[in-house]
């Protein structure tokens, strides 16, 4: 085959489109299970975790300073309560781009 033939056979195949398998709103049968997870949702980014990750990020951060902890523990436990509260801004972030 010639390039431009190949080139537009593979463009056609990774262009993005909608899957057909997927359905548009939640299947059948799914609302204890989709009320259990937007309480659990809740629970964790309620008023309850706000103020246990401040804690956490306070003590953390003092433990750093005085050389009782090693940085990288410091940063990773950090970094883990930016993904727990930025979460949602990620995944519509990722389903902008794929979408």
């Amino acid at each position: 085959m010639r390039a431009p033939i190949r080139l537009a056979i593979l463009a056609s195949l990774l262009a993005p489109t909608a899957a057909h398998a997927q359905q548009v709103g939640d299947p059948q049968g799914s609302g204890p299970i989709v009320s259990a997870l937007l309480w659990l949702q809740g629970t964790m980014l309620g008023n309850v975790a706000t103020a246990v990750a401040v804690m956490a990020v306070a003590a953390v951060g003092f433990m750093m300073l005085t050389g009782r902890l090693n940085w990288r523990f410091g940063a990773t436990v950090i970094i883990g309560c930016f993904v727990l509260f930025g979460a949602a801004s990620i995944v519509a972030g990722i389903q902008g781009a794929a979408g």
